[in-house]
């Protein structure tokens, strides 16, 4: 891709116009937003409004010369993970290494060739992307072996435990006992769990790993039958009543995956509502070329703390009804990113929550018909 989508930032630090001014013209032309310092002092200012992607920093510099510059910022946790790259004059090797070992990742020697500038600004860009990815990607592989070390432990003990329960309940040549049948039932709800996980996290890895998908418009209606489907022992257990509209927007996605993102909302939705569970499924189009499906709830609401992380991987959250693994709502997430769309939730505590998602309309669609008279499913 190219700079000019993506309008990186760029700091300059140098008190000399005449290279502001050279770097400035090269720069902008590409596509890069420029900042300018002239000083540490300047440079500070700057910084406590804005995050640059990385920093060209000139060394020989009064007062404050780019060595020192450099060490303040990288011993700074709100800047250290800056790339800098230093501009100098000075080619000897004593000075680069210096240069490296306060923290710098490159240098530009002066006068400056704009190919040379650009190469090297462009690969640092790009290393500091990937670099920022695999961080983030070892963060959630290390809460991903607690997922599973904890939460695949759980109803793998309690099924152990069953097992050896079961071994003293069962006489040769008897009918089981009452019993046995409901340590036989709990083990089962175990195993049930314990696939439910898996399922979770195979699904998580398979939708970080798609790096293209053949998408066409959506029949909701059907999609979201389906959902319910999956979910009909759920639904007749906790009572719930469900409306929806009969008529859809058509949006454009993969079937398979907006199926999961419905199932997940209104399985969370059925968990944490009220009692029974009242919810209200819908969408509206939206000025920019989205659709916004929802869901809402008459549960206990969320609060903005609560809020903040829900889609996060691996992030429970605890309520004195139920405690999920963490993994639907990311999914939820993962899918509408690759869809070209959004996720996001709006709740207050003791006003219940709308959960939604958004998904493009595709170019050529025109809006079903008005919606009619809700249908309703009670159960």
């Amino acid at each position: 891709m190219s700079f000019q989508e993506h309008n990186e930032t760029i700091l300059v630090v140098d008190d000399t116009p005449s290279n502001i001014m050279l770097l400035y013209e090269h720069l902008s032309r590409e596509g890069f937003d420029l900042l300018v310092a002239e000083n540490w002092e300047s440079c500070t200012e700057v910084l406590q409004y804005n995050k640059p992607d990385l920093i060209l920093l000139d060394i020989m510099m009064p007062k404050v010369d780019g060595y020192e510059v450099c060490q303040r910022l990288k011993s700074n946790q709100e800047t250290a993970s800056i790339p800098i790259i230093f501009m100098t004059a000075l080619t000897d090797t004593i000075n680069k290494v210096r240069g490296f070992s306060m923290g710098a990742v490159d240098y530009i020697t002066k006068p400056f060739h704009k190919e040379e500038v650009l190469a090297r600004i462009k690969t640092h860009l790009a290393l500091s992307k990937l670099q920022k990815t695999l961080q983030a990607r070892n963060q959630e592989l290390d809460a991903f072996a607690h997922t599973v070390a904890h939460d695949l432990k759980n109803p793998l003990s309690a099924f152990s435990g069953l097992l050896s329960l079961l071994k003293d309940e069962f006489v040769p040549d008897k009918i089981p006992s009452e019993k046995a049948l409901r340590y036989l039932d709990l083990a089962h709800q175990s195993v049930a769990r314990t696939f439910s996980i898996i399922d979770a996290l195979l699904m998580l890895a398979g939708v970080s790993r798609q790096q293209a998908l053949q998408v066409q418009p959506l029949k909701m209606q059907d999609i979201v039958q389906q959902a319910q489907e999956r979910l009909a022992m759920q639904i007749e257990k906790t009572g719930a009543t469900i409306t929806f509209p009969k008529q859809w927007p058509v949006a454009q996605g993969y079937a398979p995956w907006v199926e999961e993102i419905w199932a997940n909302y209104i399985s969370n939705a059925l968990k944490y509502g009220g009692t029974p569970p009242v919810l209200n499924l819908g969408a509206t189009l939206q000025a920019n070329g989205q659709v916004k499906f929802w869901i809402q709830d008459n549960g206990e609401g969320l609060s903005e703390e609560q809020q903040k992380v829900l889609f996060t991987p691996f992030t429970r959250l605890k309520t004195h009804r139920q405690e999920g693994h963490g993994l639907g709502l990311s999914i939820v997430e993962r899918i509408a990113h690759h869809l070209n769309g959004s996720v996001g939730v709006e709740s207050t505590v003791g006003q219940g929550s709308i959960f939604y998602f958004t998904l493009p309309v595709p170019v050529s669609s025109v809006m079903n018909s008005p919606p009619t008279q809700d249908a309703i499913l009670r159960i």
